[in-house]
């Protein structure tokens, strides 16, 4: 397994992120301490200059391994499962073009917070769902047109109603019916919401494309009270191939954050140096 941290491309009020304002700096430092890879958080694709962002990830020789794309729900409100058709149709049509993103880089595509954070009241939930599905189906099939794949998350219930473990995701992913769909594992929310963090991993193994890491409190890896040891081991028995990215506060500052997490796993000897 590889380390890769998160970064935003663009201003953002999700804090568990750090944003790369001088992006040369932040993956020149990423670089210098160890980490294989640097996963990109973009709200929206075409205000990115993307020749820049290829040309500096590539002179640090970082792989990205997943495009994030909450932001765009957090700061515009686009959601699969808006009741507003056109708000829909819009969040269709902005993940096409993070797919179109992502296969610049051979990464996959997120699908986190974009689904919605709730399914509002007065909608049917069932109803609610299938527009989910109907998003994520589409974005899978325009991934798969790039030959790329796209990870679904399950957040925790403070953040939203529906998808919340691992094998809630995995009926859904089994209801959108696309090859190319996989579960994204993030320790911060699965600490809330698994019963048990090793067995959920056990038991998804096939199905696990990505993983996030974040201690219990979303600080830097060691930094909480999570069996790292035991998580990681359970990656590796699993056969797990991908990257852990780093998804945490940027506390006490995005550099001695990014530190912390490669130091630690480095010392435990999680990943390579």
């Amino acid at each position: 397994m590889e380390l890769a941290f998160v970064i935003s491309l663009q201003e953002t009020s999700f804090s568990a992120i750090s944003q790369g304002q001088d992006l040369k700096k932040s993956l020149s430092r990423l670089r210098e301490l160890g980490y294989q890879g640097v996963e990109l958080a973009v709200r929206d694709p075409e205000t990115v200059d993307v020749e820049l962002v290829k040309e500096v990830v590539q002179s640090y020789n970082l792989e990205v391994p997943a495009i994030g794309t909450g932001q765009a729900y957090l700061e515009e409100g686009l959601s699969l499962s808006s009741p507003d058709p056109d708000v829909r149709q819009k969040t269709r049509e902005r993940l096409k073009k993070h797919v179109q993103f992502a296969s610049i880089f051979r990464a996959g595509v997120i699908i986190g917070l974009i689904r919605g954070g709730y399914i509002v009241e007065g909608v049917d939930f069932s109803k609610g769902r299938k527009w989910v599905v109907k998003g994520i189906r589409e974005c899978c099939q325009a991934a798969q047109e790039k030959g790329i794949q796209v990870y679904l998350e399950p957040l925790n219930r403070y953040e939203i109603n529906f998808i919340n473990t691992l094998h809630e995701g995995a009926d859904l992913i089994a209801e959108v019916g696309e090859k190319n769909l996989y579960l994204l594992a993030d320790t911060f929310h699965m600490n809330i919401e698994e019963p048990s963090i090793i067995q959920s991993l056990e038991s998804m193994a096939d199905l696990i494309g990505h993983v996030h890491v974040a201690d219990s409190n979303r600080w830097a890896p060691g930094c909480g009270h999570l069996d790292f040891a035991s998580i990681v081991g359970t990656l590796e028995r699993i056969s797990y191939k991908g990257f852990l990215s780093a998804e945490i506060l940027p506390r006490p500052s995005f550099q001695k954050a990014a530190e912390l997490t490669v130091t630690f796993f480095q010392n435990f000897h999680f990943i390579s140096h």
